[in-house]
C-alpha cells in the first residue's frame, strides 16, 4: 500500500527538487509515520503492545527509503535529459545559463549540483557515456541507478 499509494502522491515530481537536509529530515519522519500507521505495533509474548522499530519497517520496504527513491528518480531524469536531442525545448532550458550571475554570498545549492553531488557519491565516473547507453537492439536501457 506504501510503495503504490502513498509515496508516488509524496514524490510527485520529485526529480526537480532539491534536497537540503531540513526536507530529508522531514521526509524520513514522515516515511516512518506512514509505514508505523500502515503495520500497527507489535504485540509481545507476555500481551503488551509496542511501536515497531526502524528495523522492523525497513524489511518490508527492503531498505530503500524515500529519499533513496527520489535520488533515483532524479538519476533516471538527468539521464533521460542527457539523452535527447539537441534542438528539444527541455534539454535547450537545461543547457541555458541567464546573463545574471548569481548574488554574493553563499551559493544556493541547484538541482544539477545536487545531481552531481549524487554521481560522484556513487562513484560513477562516465556517467556521460552511461546516459548515452542503449541496451540490446538499440533499444534504451531502462535500468535504474543503484544507491548506496
Amino acid at each position: 500500500m506504501y510503495k503504490t499509494l502513498v509515496r508516488p502522491v509524496v514524490t510527485c515530481a520529485c526529480e526537480m527538487w532539491v534536497l537540503k537536509e531540513n526536507i530529508k529530515t522531514k521526509l524520513r519522519v514522515f516515511e516512518r509515520k506512514v509505514l508505523r500507521r500502515i503495520y500497527g505495533p507489535t504485540e509481545e509474548k507476555d500481551g503488551t503492545w509496542r511501536i515497531k522499530s526502524n528495523e522492523e519497517l525497513n524489511r518490508p520496504t527492503g531498505n530503500k527509503n524515500i529519499i533513496n527513491y527520489i535520488k533515483a528518480q532524479r538519476l533516471a531524469w538527468f539521464r533521460h535529459v542527457h539523452r535527447m536531442p539537441d534542438n528539444s525545448m527541455v534539454k535547450k532550458v537545461y543547457e541555458w545559463s541567464p546573463a545574471l550571475t548569481r548574488s554574493l554570498g553563499r551559493s544556493k545549492n541547484r538541482w544539477e549540483d545536487d545531481v552531481k553531488s549524487d554521481i560522484t557519491r556513487m562513484k560513477i565516473t562516465n556517467w556521460k557515456r552511461t546516459a548515452s547507453e542503449t541496451g540490446p537492439n538499440g533499444r534504451i536501457s531502462l535500468r535504474r541507478p543503484k544507491l548506496l
